[in-house]
């Protein structure tokens, strides 16, 4: 396939790869989870037509579940009506016969989940249902501390942003973007340290904070030097429309964090406009989907019934969430009114595309023979200043999860998505597969050798439980 790297990819028949795990562990536990999910949601229904479908898709995905654990040969996909199909199938059929225990690990995952959307595509009354959808509300709701501490900052850091009239140092400037962004790549709730020194008087004495630093040591490749320097020649060059588009990766803290940098770089005035990606049927269990953007939305503009409400696991468990303070309320109701006005504004904008949710690499969003919507896709990115790809898979996209030498450089292992494409491209990934690309030499080497790091086993075992994170930027011209 011309639209694929021309080295080895990786395998679910590979021992010593995370693909050999994932397939084997993780993916029967999804598949489950999911079940009981459907099965939850039919018996609440009173719809007798609503629950004979749910049985219908709870034996479509045991089946799916045998299939997998079983290393049965991966079937061709049920016509539902969208285009797709075809280019999954297409693909399957040049594979051969493939099994789920030795396949592209790539193609079988994205398959995974475009068959588990099948089911459901299929049906009348779960066309648009989300199997993840209590997952994700339910990470966001434990998030809780981590969402009131950024809240009260982010409102700080604004509103002093806006009365801020005097000159500014451009190095102050630089530090607080790198603090944003490097906020939005961690991305989770459990590392409360690194808010630390969002303050931004602080930023503009220069004291970044130590839990930053110790963070930045685990960032093996940062380029956001360059991409700051891109975004303030854009604004300083004078351009009236300056876009940055963040496509997505999780939802819940991770969106809310996505969209505090939003906030910030408009803002600030390093862009105009940003425009979120998100995907277009349930994905990789906690990507965002169009729904999770207006559930945010709806938590923020009510938090009281959100956070205070008990849980039935709360219930069993006879405690009661802590009430949210009148101060906690305000700054929560600052973020929905200031995000609400930006949507409103035209500044903040929210699409989905199934060019994110097909097969293989996203090389493919530059073939001449692409459909006229990716097509549309990949001109709209081009016009922008900034392309923000968020997370592990979508990394393991841009570089066709292949094995490539770490050493490769991220403009090479990107293929027609580097120099030349047109589009300015901003990973922003903590690693949770085997692929990297843009060491140093000999930094693969240093971390395997560490406790844990995968040592001589042939695993590069460091680089699956998100500890080490990779800021790698490609220049589109």
């Amino acid at each position: 396939m011309e639209f694929e790297p021309k080295i080895r990819t990786a395998s679910t028949g590979d021992k010593t790869s995370f693909a050999y795990e994932t397939a084997r562990k993780r993916w029967p536990i999804i598949i489950t989870q999911a079940i009981d999910d459907v099965y939850r949601t039919t018996g609440q229904t009173d719809d007798a037509e609503k629950r004979e479908e749910g049985k219908r898709i709870i034996n479509d995905l045991a089946t799916l579940k045998y299939e997998v654990q079983h290393d049965r040969a991966l079937t061709p996909i049920p016509d539902d009506g969208v285009s797709d199909v075809a280019t999954y199938n297409q693909i399957l059929e040049s594979l051969g016969k493939p099994t789920w225990l030795n396949v592209s690990w790539l193609f079988s995952e994205c398959y995974l989940y475009r068959r588990i959307s099948t089911s459901f595509a299929l049906s009348t009354h779960w066309k648009n249902y989300d199997i993840f959808a209590r997952q994700k509300i339910k990470t966001f709701r434990s998030s809780r501390p981590a969402v009131l501490e950024l809240a009260a900052r982010y409102k700080d850091l604004i509103t002093q942003l806006r009365s801020h009239t005097g000159e500014t140092s451009e190095e102050a400037d630089k530090l607080l973007f790198t603090e944003m962004c490097e906020i939005c790549l961690w991305g989770n709730a459990t590392d409360l340290s690194l808010l630390t020194s969002l303050s931004y008087e602080d930023i503009q004495k220069l004291q970044g904070s130590e839990a930053r630093k110790k963070s930045e040591a685990n960032i093996l490749v940062n380029d956001l030097e360059e991409v700051y320097k891109q975004l303030v020649e854009a604004k300083k060059a004078g351009k009236t429309a300056r876009v940055v588009d963040i496509v997505l990766d999780n939802a819940g803290f991770e969106l809310y964090v996505d969209l505090i940098l939003a906030g910030y770089l408009l803002t600030a005035g390093l862009a105009t406009r940003v425009t979120l990606h998100a995907k277009s049927i349930p994905w990789f269990v906690s990507d965002v989907l169009p729904g999770d953007f207006g559930a945010l939305l709806n938590a923020l503009a009510a938090p009281v019934p959100f956070f205070e409400t008990a849980t039935e696991e709360e219930e069993l468990q006879g405690k009661t969430p802590e009430k949210l303070s009148d101060k906690e309320k305000e700054e929560l109701s600052f973020l929905f009114q200031e995000w609400s006005v930006l949507h409103a504004e035209g500044k903040l904008g929210l699409r989905a595309n199934r060019f994110w949710t097909g097969p293989g690499s996203f090389w493919r969003l530059v073939d001449p023979n692409a459909d006229e919507q990716t097509k549309e896709l990949a001109e709209d990115l081009r016009k922008s200043e900034l392309v923000v790809f968020k997370g592990d898979l979508n990394y393991r996209k841009l570089v066709g999860d292949a094995e490539w030498d770490p050493t490769t450089p991220f403009t090479e292992a990107i293929g027609p998505l580097g120099p030349g494409s047109g589009i300015n491209v901003l990973a922003l990934r903590t690693c949770k597969a085997d692929v990297v690309v843009g060491l140093p030499k000999g930094m693969d080497e240093e971390l395997r050798a560490r406790e844990g790091g995968g040592g001589d086993s042939g695993a590069r075992k460091w680089a699956w439980n998100g500890k080490y994170a990779v800021v790698s930027f490609s220049k589109g011209a």
